[in-house]
């Protein structure tokens, strides 16, 4: 019964099913082997499915109650109550990061972004999507209740991201955007003011008329922005600049 809770709430989403769902390709079928961090993960649903697909999975998050429902999955992940501005985890330990519309919610961004760097070994990557709400401005009432009903400190474009990760020492490999049209924008905002985390659900079968919309517009704004980095090899760059 948890595990037919949580595919409810998390899978049957107008956002989170191809959202989640593109970070988790991105991620690769086959981790066995590997360390996957998700950072503030919630009940560690989504690093449930990097455990179904081999990872040693870990999910951080502040919120207990939430880690008290996800150690009932049946693929839980560990469960690590910890801030994502101090994660709780040694340099370069995991090898991919996995961050979920988690970055807009910090009181730093950019300091959790390097945390998330920190941990991450030469040549992992971090997947990661982050509210953009590129027309936010043409609603601003609507932005007002969503910004303020999930405590939403800052939006950032995938230009803002980059910046931001090469910072860090990461490097994009490719960035997306969804909910890329106007009308797709504006119901994404309508949906949180008015219909809140149930209306997202119920507005699930919205979503392959989103996808349809999405391919036919460019990869340039939208509502949510998807992001994968790699973390550069510092060693291997300083013996490529000098050489013996």
């Amino acid at each position: 019964m948890p595990d037919i809770v949580a595919f409810a709430g998390h899978q049957v989403h107008v956002c989170r099913y191809r959202e989640a769902g593109t970070l988790l390709r991105w991620l690769g079928r086959d981790l066995r082997g590997q360390v996957v961090l998700d950072v503030a993960g919630g009940d560690g649903y989504w690093a449930s499915q990097a455990r179904r697909r081999g990872a040693r999975a870990i999910s951080v998050d502040l919120a207990r109650h939430k880690m008290l429902r996800g150690a009932r999955l049946r693929h839980a992940p560990a469960l690590i109550e910890g801030d994502a501005l101090r994660l709780p985890m040694r340099d370069a330990s995991v090898d991919k990061v996995l961050s979920i519309c988690a970055i807009e919610h910090f009181d730093d961004g950019p300091a959790a972004l390097r945390e998330m760097a920190r941990v991450l070994r030469p040549g992992g990557e971090l997947v990661m999507s982050a509210d953009c709400l590129s027309r936010s401005a043409d609603w601003p009432e609507l932005f007002e209740v969503h910004r303020r009903r999930y405590h939403v400190q800052r939006t950032y474009t995938h230009e803002a991201l980059a910046e931001l990760l090469g910072d860090c020492g990461l490097d994009v490999a490719e960035y997306a955007y969804q909910f890329r049209g106007r009308s797709a924008e504006h119901t994404y905002l309508s949906l949180s003011a008015y219909g809140g985390r149930i209306g997202f659900n119920a507005a699930a079968p919205l979503i392959p008329l989103i996808a349809f919309s999405d391919a036919r517009r460019p990869n340039t704004r939208g509502s949510i922005v998807l992001m994968r980095a790699r973390k550069r090899d510092a060693e291997a760059e300083n013996t490529a600049d000098h050489p013996r």
